[in-house]
């Protein structure tokens, strides 16, 4: 069980507590009393259970509402009520000990509707901030268990060892191509065979051309065509 649940029972406990022995204190002095003042016997044991009842109702009323986070101005009603019926059971429980003139008994018997009256006060009040503290809470413990979208250095090392590594492709090495230098004799040489072919046919002369016409290899031949 959780530390709020257990505080709100606590309290609710003695709440409960309280208006039992609120309840066992006055129905024997109420009973006296409605006696002394001459009321049926059938109906004189029925006065103090009715105001007791009314106390313990209104007492589980606002601890319902409590818990739920109920403002406390939209319970002034109840709690008025509640401070009616308390104030009634203390003149209830003291007024027969007074008129017998035993104020020591009456001071006895105040205890218990006077601890009533505190705790149908403060009760449904620290039930509310009990409601209230454990509302806070749950928004702070869900955001502490969500993990953060920045990954830590052991979680960014720890992802980088589990996942496999993805090649990188590498643009082709270019392919070096051999210059052949070419001689300037067979580079004049190959200019005037080229215009001569031009002049003959309309049209510049091969790379294979020229190495038919040069007797050389066809590399010299590409060489001196690239050249002209």
């Amino acid at each position: 069980m959780s530390e709020d649940r257990i505080t709100q029972r606590t309290v609710t406990v003695v709440m409960v507590v309280i208006a039992a022995l609120a309840f066992v204190f006055s129905f024997g002095n109420v009973w006296s009393l409605a006696l002394r003042l001459g009321v049926p016997a059938p109906i004189a044991p029925l006065i103090a259970p009715m105001v007791d009842l009314s106390v313990v109702g209104l007492l589980v009323a606002l601890r319902y509402l409590s818990l739920r986070g109920v403002p406390a101005e939209q319970m002034c009603s109840p709690t008025r009520l509640m401070h009616i019926s308390g104030l009634l059971t203390l003149s209830l429980n003291i007024a027969e000990p007074i008129a017998a003139g035993h104020y020591g008994r009456a001071a006895v018997d105040a205890v218990a509707p006077l601890l009533l009256l505190g705790w149908g006060t403060v009760g449904p009040q620290l039930l509310r901030h009990f409601h209230t503290v454990t509302q806070n809470a749950e928004p702070t413990v869900a955001k502490a268990a969500t993990p953060s979208p920045e990954s830590t250095p052991s979680e960014a090392s720890s992802s980088t060892e589990n996942s496999t590594p993805t090649p990188v492709p590498f643009p082709p090495a270019p392919v070096a191509v051999p210059v052949t230098k070419v001689p300037q004799p067979l580079l004049s040489e190959a200019r005037a065979i080229a215009a001569s072919h031009r002049t003959e046919h309309g049209a510049p002369i091969t790379p294979a051309q020229l190495k038919m016409r040069l007797g050389i290899g066809l590399p010299m031949a590409t060489a001196l065509h690239a050249a002209l």
